[in-house]
Parts: structure tokens; C-alpha cells; sequence
């Protein structure tokens, strides 16, 4: 059975089962105004295609169960595919869509926007986003963040950093691992959150290149890397990774690293990387695409990201109390502009490479 059947087989199952339902299959008040009547339409279609969401990634799979409790008779198809691969696949298939939504690092949704593949949307909670992180028309919209911490393994470092100054120090020699900016978002981030810690800003990256040049003149970098280091983490390998904060309470609470590791954002200032959704024009199960942005976007979509460790978009989400005291309030984290973060990409790419290799 090919891509295309699996789909419509698929869709087939899901609108019977669909029809089998009562009218709404919950109870208790909307989420939002006009649920239960999306909901009902979406039962029509039956089916949701979800691209790049995948189930270890960001707690979706939390978000699939909820969604799928919520509103039984919608089933889900969903890939993994990659960022910058998703915005390529919506692309070839634009004369005949496959897909629904689409998810990704926040820079391939200015591409997808670029490219004409999606089309605007405002679900639930969509003027509750800051405006940078947000196309105004709704094209694309951030679902969560990721926040740039120290992860520290605290079996391999003594006195755990608190600090961008503090990685500086003697004590940090041939101690320090982070992704290389040229190739990685990750390593973009990490340049900005340096960037905001040393008293830059979105315009004047400057001060990010120049500390993460004295970085490495230290001596302090062990390496850079151009895929994640997570399972180099694990073993024990790194003493100190420069990463996002979701893999470090990953490792903590989840991967079995308890007490040897310790998550540290920066005190004088990081960044947040933002991750976004759109809905993709002309997507074959429109209602259902809208439901689901809908119900990731309400405050209870957004706790479920919370319950996997990144922190959600919508602004004044209380944190689930499973999750509020492993992510503590950090004032001092900076969303990125995503706009202007795309723009500095060459300049970043470059001044690293000169700071760093001297090339």
C-alpha cells in the first residue's frame, strides 16, 4: 500500500468511526468559543495529516493522546521529517497538498510563508503570543520555545556555573562543548543567548562573537559540533554542554541522570528559540488542521508542552505542578526576533568563523 492509499484508508476508517459518535464526545465548557461545531466538521473529514511532529520530540506524542481523548472519531497521520525538509516536501506537493499543518524551527516557517505553502490562520490564544512570535496575518505562530541553559554534568565539574562570565574561569579548561552556528540552528541560538548575556541585542551581535571567541582562546571549548551531542551527554563524555534546557531536564528526570546534572540559564541573560505551526493551504482535511491548532494552541495544549519540558508560547500559561519547580520563572530569557535572527545568519556564520578559527 502506497503513501497515498494509507491515507485515504486511513481517512475512511477514521470517518466511520467518526460518524459512530455522538454529536460532541465531551463534556463540560469549550475551550474556546465554536469547538463543538469545528469539532463536528472536522468528524466529516475524519482525518488529520500533521508534518514534522514527531512523538519524542517536544512531548507531541502527549499531545496526540489529549488530542485524540478530546476528540475521538479525528485520527492522526503525522511524519518526522526535519524542519527544513518539511518546507521542501510542502513545496513539491503544492498542486495537490498532503498535509494539514506543518511544524518547524520558527526560521523554515518564514521560508514556508516565503514559498506560498501556507495560509493564514489565528487559532485560540493567538493575541496572547508576542508579536515576534507571530506572522500577523497567522501564517505561522509559535507553540512553544526552547530556552539556551547550561547543562552541566555535576560528576565532572566541581562548581557548577552560574554565569557567561563564569565559563571564562581557569577551572572550565577543555570543558565546554556547543553546536557549531555555521551548520545548526541550535549553534545560532546559542550565539544570540551569548549575544544577550554579554550586553548585545537582535541589531549588535557583536558581543556574542567576540565572547565566544575569548571561549575558546581560554582554552575552555573541548569542541564544537555540527549534530546534538545528547547521547554523548548521557555517557558521561561532556562536562559542560552549552544547549537547550529541554534536553538537560530530559536527562535529568527522564534519561536517568537524576543529581549529575544540573540546569543552569545563564543569570545574566539568554535566548529562546522559537518553534512554530502553520496551516497548510489547500491542506485536504482543512477543519481538522484548524482543530488541532486550536487545541494545541488553548492553555491546556499549551501545559501538555510544559509536561515535556519546553516552555509555551502563549503568554501567563501556569506550568502544570509537575513541571513549575524543574523550570523556574527566567525573567532574563530573550524570544528571538525570528526576522532579524534569519537576517544575521550570514554575519553570524562569518564573524564565528573568523573569531573562533581565525579564518
Amino acid at each position: 500500500m502506497n503513501r497515498r492509499q494509507f491515507i485515504s484508508t486511513a481517512a475512511a476508517a477514521a470517518m466511520a468511526l467518526g460518524l459512530a459518535q455522538t454529536a460532541f464526545a465531551f463534556d463540560g465548557a469549550e475551550l474556546y468559543s465554536g469547538e463543538k461545531a469545528l469539532y463536528e466538521n472536522a468528524l466529516k473529514e475524519g482525518l488529520i495529516v500533521s508534518f514534522d511532529t514527531g512523538p519524542t520530540w517536544a512531548n507531541w506524542a502527549g499531545q496526540f493522546k489529549a488530542f485524540q481523548k478530546r476528540y475521538p472519531g479525528v485520527e492522526m497521520v503525522y511524519n518526522d521529517l526535519g524542519s527544513a525538509a518539511t518546507v521542501v516536501a510542502l513545496d513539491k506537493s503544492r498542486n495537490r497538498p498532503q498535509a494539514d499543518t506543518a511544524y518547524y524551527f520558527a526560521a523554515s516557517a518564514l521560508d514556508a510563508a516565503k514559498t506560498g505553502v501556507v495560509e493564514g490562520f489565528k487559532p485560540t490564544n493567538f493575541d496572547r503570543l508576542p508579536e515576534a512570535l507571530r506572522e500577523k496575518d497567522g501564517r505561522w505562530l509559535t507553540v512553544h520555545t526552547l530556552s539556551v541553559a547550561f547543562l552541566v554534568n555535576t560528576k565532572l565539574v566541581k562548581n557548577v556555573p552560574q554565569s557567561w562570565a563564569d565559563l571564562l574561569k581557569p577551572e572550565y579548561k577543555n570543558a565546554i562543548v556547543y553546536q557549531d552556528p555555521r551548520s545548526t540552528g541550535q549553534g545560532q541560538v546559542v550565539t544570540f543567548a551569548a549575544t544577550f548575556g554579554n550586553g548585545g541585542s537582535m541589531d549588535n551581535i557583536t558581543p556574542g562573537i567576540d565572547y565566544l571567541g575569548k571561549l575558546t582562546k581560554a582554552g575552555n571549548v573541548l569542541r564544537t559540533v555540527g549534530t546534538t551531542p545528547y547521547a554523548q551527554f548521557l555517557k558521561g563524555e561532556i562536562p559542560i554542554w552549552i544547549g537547550y534546557e529541554n534536553d538537560g531536564l530530559k536527562a535529568k528526570f527522564v534519561d536517568g541522570m537524576g543529581d549529575g546534572v544540573a540546569v543552569v540559564i545563564p543569570k545574566e541573560a539568554s535566548a529562546a528559540a522559537p518553534y512554530a505551526i502553520s496551516l497548510v493551504k489547500n491542506g485536504p482535511n482543512p477543519n481538522a488542521g484548524k482543530l488541532w491548532l486550536n487545541f494545541i494552541m488553548s492553555d491546556e495544549g499549551q501545559k501538555i508542552f510544559a509536561e515535556g519540558y519546553v516552555r509555551p508560547a502563549v503568554t501567563g500559561i501556569a506550568l502544570p505542578e509537575t513541571v513549575a519547580a524543574k523550570m523556574p520563572t527566567a525573567p532574563q530569557v530573550v524570544p528571538l526576533d525570528i526576522a532579524k535572527a534569519t537576517a544575521k545568519k550570514g554575519e553570524i556564520d562569518a564573524g564565528w568563523a573568523k573569531a573562533i578559527l581565525g579564518q
